[in-house]
């Protein structure tokens, strides 16, 4: 009863038919292909690629000399060139496998997460401002930015870095506070972005908010065009505009924005910690101590000012017309409620999404809020069977609920999608080249077996992005 269902949603879309297109198939680790060279392959991915030289009768290029090697892999994994120092230990290290202790070095360092992050954080179109009508900047983005750069420095996994940016305020809680706090920040993800933030017509400010977040989801983790759903069935991808509204209403049963009214104002999470929460109430009670003794000598000199200009009713600003010693006191009492009001400060917050009352969408038609179908139940695109195996509780916006179908192991585009994106930033070329559309009008993989085998492996390792580098 606290279960909404996938209900089967007809159209004129054979989806038995659309399943069998390349990028809605399960993932399948293809054997390891054989090889003529069999003595060049040092790792499983060398046969696939090598299979595919032999197959066009090329051969692969001679091994890089050792300065070549920490060039090229220095600058891949840190953006940065190696120190001459770095280079003289690389070029003498006599251990059984430099290579290896390079490639360690170099995930381990700081400048790894900036680098890599940069690249994460071009795909979910981070920027310090909305960037659109009024380009209001962002105060607190930087903590997005910095979460982005920790997680790839502590190779969080991908299933639990997707989870918290589009769930993480819905974690099972933990003791920790930081880990809480952090889950909020990367939430931030929704927030960001292109965002109208000064529309006149406030419902289709919401609803332009809420079609940039499922483009932005739908792209950069499932490489899906979504969006093209709004106004009517996608011309070219079996999503239809009611796969497009069950999805709105998950953000629609989200919290954004603190308000539509102009100029919007994004919503925001406080995010202290302990000891800050326990400065901040220990200030603010000496503050309020502080402000008791200002009142009561403030109310006596007021009483003192009464008596001497012989009045019923203080004269505007009485304050000035205290005597000399009394202004004085009066000055310091309030310069001390000053000072520690500006010690104090105001708690840490972050840009960040939270629940809203759970509310499913009318489909809009041709994408107008003021011509309105059905109700359609939230939920995900029919076109993957896994959805059916995650339905949304009728309690909850649907988010995390979201997060975990699109990190089953089964859902067949987040894994692939990803690793894809990986090899494009090491190579230049990516292995499956429109990187940000696997659908109908998307290119063919250059070599799918060699996609499908980083796909899988990475899921088998823990989603761990760092092994996928080695």
């Amino acid at each position: 009863a606290n279960k909404t269902s996938v209900l089967p949603r007809k159209g004129a879309v054979n989806l038995a038919k659309e399943r069998q297109f390349w990028s809605f198939q399960p993932l399948v680790d293809a054997a390891i292909p054989t090889v003529k060279a069999s003595n060049w392959p040092q790792r499983s991915i060398d046969y696939f690629i090598l299979s595919k030289l032999e197959q066009q009768k090329l051969s692969p290029a001679a091994a890089a000399d050792r300065r070549t090697l920490i060039r090229r892999v220095t600058f891949d994994l840190t953006g940065l060139p190696p120190t001459p120092a770095e280079i003289d230990n690389f070029l003498y290290d006599k251990s059984p496998d430099p290579y290896q202790h390079l490639i360690d070095r170099l995930l381990d360092s700081e400048a790894y997460g900036e680098r890599w992050g940069r690249f994460w954080l071009d795909v979910v179109r981070y920027a310090d401002s909305n960037g659109l009508d009024e380009n209001v900047a962002h105060g607190n983005a930087w903590r997005y930015r910095n979460y982005v750069i920790a997680a790839f420095n502590q190779d969080r996994p991908f299933n639990e870095f997707l989870t918290e940016q589009i769930a993480g305020d819905l974690m099972p809680e933990t003791k920790s506070t930081a880990t809480n706090n952090r889950r909020v920040i990367a939430t931030g993800f929704l927030v960001l972005g292109p965002k109208v933030l000064a529309e006149v017509d406030k419902v289709k400010m919401e609803m332009d908010i809420i079609d940039e977040q499922i483009s932005t989801v739908g792209q950069a983790f499932m490489g899906m065009t979504f969006g093209c759903a709004r106004c009517h069935d996608h011309k070219f991808d079996p999503i239809s505009t009611e796969d497009y509204y069950a999805l709105a209403g998950v953000f629609k049963s989200t919290t954004t924005m603190e308000s539509f009214k102009t100029i919007a104002k994004w919503n925001e999470t406080e995010i202290a910690s302990e000891q800050e929460q326990a400065n901040y109430k220990t200030i603010t009670s000496l503050i309020d101590t502080k402000t008791a003794e200002l009142k009561t000598f403030t109310d006596a000199a007021n009483q003192e000012l009464l008596a001497a200009l012989g009045v019923e009713k203080l004269p505007a600003e009485p304050e000035t017309q205290y005597a000399a010693d009394t202004k004085k006191q009066h000055q310091v009492l309030l310069d001390e409620v000053k000072k520690l009001t500006d010690d104090r400060g105001e708690l840490p917050s972050a840009m960040a999404v939270t629940e809203h009352e759970p509310e499913d969408l009318m489909v809009h038609l041709r994408g107008s809020h003021a011509s309105l179908g059905k109700t359609v139940e939230r939920g995900f695109p029919e076109v993957f069977i896994s959805a059916n195996n995650h339905q949304i509780d009728a309690k909850s916006s649907g988010r995390l609920e979201l997060a975990q179908w699109l990190t089953d192991p089964q859902h067949p585009l987040t894994a692939r999608v990803f690793v894809n994106r990986v090899w494009r930033w090491h190579f230049g070329q990516a292995l499956q080249p429109t990187t940000d559309n696997f659908g109908n009008l998307g290119e063919q993989p250059i070599n799918q077996p060699l996609l499908d085998h980083l796909a899988k492996t990475f899921i088998d390792n823990g989603w761990s992005i760092k092994h996928l580098h080695r």
